[in-house]
Parts: structure tokens; sequence; C-alpha cells
């Protein structure tokens, strides 16, 4: 499998990268264990995680992913083989089962946040150490309409960058990244980076996909000119680029179907989007849901694309998509359907 440079790092990542939030919720251990070894056997080295994982994340079930993950390390004993990424929660009072619905970016809640992971995942250094999402107002998870509040309570991002070099020193994390980030703010983490000499974020993790492609307006530049590239979360659109929801279809366990409130992909803006380009995909005959990941893996700002799977015949279907190379003919029809549907599912 083919591989790119994690920002300005030595460390090379695949083009694909290992999503595991549906472990230990929708997936047992042992499942997760199944795709862990199939997933490294196909030539994967990028895998991602975080702390409140599974999602929806719940107190039953925070930091489950990460300890599968850690007892399949200790198992496997191959902690080497494998770049591994995580994140750090941010705020929001949707979250009471994580520091008592209190965390923030700021050096308590991080410190706490980092040594926990690293007990459950039973590694001594985290390779890529994320910020969820953003300690401050700002539009993320689908949000439109930037609205500024006189009053927050915010934690200054010159504080975090420091706590997050401070680990980096003390060799508990190798790399930092971001994630539902802004241009705004991935330029003022690159700034005080800069001015004070301290750690550099090398990635930014972000929604993109055919449904998504909001990220090409402002961070694709960002990404390209500061060597940060895009780890592309949600390539298919929580399985709506499949066309399995297609014709109000609710397949049984899937996870549109166990959890409605994920909605963010399923307007109906979203669904006329995903009929044009599912008839793309049967105009050249591709698989759709392997053309709508190479669509993303081929993006000249995306270092990785992250997938993920709960069964292994998805697995090896996402897998097999690295395989796969859109022509001109099939782009051009894709960007067509972008022209008539911008942008859908935000």
């Amino acid at each position: 499998m083919r591989k790119k440079r994690l920002g300005r790092t030595d460390i090379e990542v695949t083009e694909i990268c290992l999503g595991t939030m549906t472990w230990g919720q929708q997936n047992t251990q042992d499942e997760a264990f199944e795709q862990l070894d199939a997933a490294l056997d196909y030539g994967v080295n990028f895998i991602d995680t975080a702390e409140m994982y599974s999602v929806p994340t719940a107190a039953e079930t925070s930091g489950s992913t990460e300890t599968i993950i850690g007892n399949w390390l200790h198992a496997r004993g191959n902690r080497e083989k494998v770049v591994l990424a995580t994140k750090v929660t941010g705020p929001g009072d949707w979250l009471p089962h994580i520091r008592n619905g209190g965390t923030r970016f700021n050096r308590q809640c991080i410190e706490e946040a980092i040594n926990g992971s690293l007990k459950r995942l039973q590694t001594d250094y985290i390779d890529l150490y994320q910020l969820h999402w953003p300690d401050r107002t700002t539009n993320f998870f689908g949000r439109l309409g930037f609205k500024f509040q006189d009053s927050e309570n915010i934690t200054p991002i010159e504080e975090t960058l420091e706590v997050l070099n401070d680990l980096v020193k003390a060799g508990k994390v190798r790399h930092v990244g971001l994630s539902n980030e802004t241009p705004w703010g991935a330029m003022k983490f690159l700034h005080h980076a800069e001015v004070n000499d301290w750690v550099r974020p090398v990635s930014i993790q972000n929604p993109y996909s055919l449904l998504n492609r909001s990220y090409e307006i402002g961070l694709a530049e960002v990404s390209h000119r500061e060597d940060i590239g895009l780890l592309a979360y949600s390539p298919l659109a929580f399985g709506m680029l499949s066309g399995k929801y297609l014709n109000n279809q609710w397949p049984d366990n899937a996870r549109l179907t166990l959890f409605k409130q994920f909605s963010r992909y399923t307007n109906p803006q979203a669904i006329a989007a995903t009929e044009k380009y599912m008839a793309v995909a049967d105009k050249h005959g591709l698989d759709p849901v392997q053309m709508s990941l190479a669509f993303v893996t081929q993006q000249p700002f995306v270092t990785s694309n992250i997938i993920g799977a709960t069964s292994m015949e998805q697995l090896m279907t996402n897998l097999n998509s690295s395989e796969v190379v859109l022509t001109k003919e099939v782009l051009k029809d894709l960007n067509q359907v972008n022209v008539e549907h911008p942008c859908p599912a935000p």
C-alpha cells in the first residue's frame, strides 16, 4: 500500500488508516482483533482512535476502543509496526462521563487524558496526539452560520500548544494534530508553534467525502502550503455513499439505522446527491463504496483516508479501494454532480 509523509516528520503512514470508533459497541473485541489483523496483513500501518470512543459515547463504553486496541497490541507484541493516533476530548456539557463534564484543553485535563490513553492502549507513547474538536465557539460537526459570543470560557491556543509541546519533550507523544478545525484555528496553532519554537501540528482530521467537500474551500490551501495534510474521516458519509439507505431503506444493524440521531448525511439534499453519485458509479462499472473512497484518497491534500467497518466484508471492500484509480472521465462526472449539489452535508 502506498504511503505518504506525515507532515514534516520522518513518519510515513499508509494512504488508508483504520478507524475504530465502533469497537466496544457495534463490534466485539474478537471482531476488532480480526479487523486489525487483516488490515495489518493488507499493509495498513496507521490506526486512529480517541479516548471517548466508542461512538455514540456513553459512560459504559467510553475508553472501550482504546482498551481493545491496547489488548491487541499486547497480545500481538507489534507496537513498533503501527503508527498509533488518538485524541483528547474537547469541551461539551453533553459529556458528563468524561472528567465530570468539565474537560478543556488546559494542562490538567490534557495530562489526565494522555495518561488515561497510555494506560488503556498499553503503550509508553502516542505517535499522533490530536485535539478532537476546538476549545472555542466555531463551526464543526456540521454547524453552519458562525455566531460570535462576547463572553467565552475558552483555553487560549497558546496555552494548549505549550502543554502539547511538554508532552512531546516528555516522550509521551511524538507529534500532535488537530481535528474538526477551521482555517483560522489551524493558522493560529502554526503561528504559535513558529514564534515559540514549539511542536508543530502535522495533520488535520476533518470530515471529507463526496457529500462534504467543505475542506477544499479554505483548509486545502493550508494543507498544501503548510505541510499539514488532511486525515479524512467519514469518507463514506456514515455509509450513505454505499447507497444502502436510498429508497428509504434502513438495513438491520446499519449505523444510521441504529443511531438515527446522526442525521448529518440523511437530509433531502444529501439523498439527491447520493442518487447522482450512484448513477456515476453504475455508468463506469465501479463499486460505489470504492469509487467514493478512491475519490478521497486521490486528493493531493489528503495524507490518509480513515475507513471504518463493522464487518470483514465491508473492511475488505474498503481496503481494496486503494487499488482503484479514478479516470479523468469519472472525476469529471463526480465534479459535475458537485456542481449540481454543492456540499449537501457540511
